[in-house]
């Protein structure tokens, strides 16, 4: 799974203008008509592809909730998280 933050070079907790900011500098930056690398194209497709997931509010949604489930964030926080809300409860 593609870390689309680390694509755009943000923390999970970004704000639409933070994505916005940070997708036009990384959108300049690999834009294959600006640099002549091999591996342009490619990342800036995957810039693309990071922004059209996280500036859609559902999309945005769909994938932190992914990348809760798996563990991606904070292992021990998610893993408290789970523990707080499933398993305190029952006890």
């Amino acid at each position: 799974m593609t870390d689309h933050y680390a694509t755009l070079g943000l923390a999970s907790d970004a704000t639409l203008a933070d994505i916005k900011k940070a997708f036009r500098q990384q959108a300049s930056l690999h834009h294959p008509d600006r640099n002549a690398s091999t591996q342009a194209p490619a990342r800036f497709r995957a810039v693309q592809t990071a922004y059209e997931v996280l500036s859609d509010v559902d999309k945005r949604q769909a994938y932190d909730d992914n990348r809760r489930r798996n563990l991606l964030d904070s292992p021990i926080e998610t893993a408290r998280e789970i523990w707080q809300n499933y398993f305190n409860p029952l006890l």
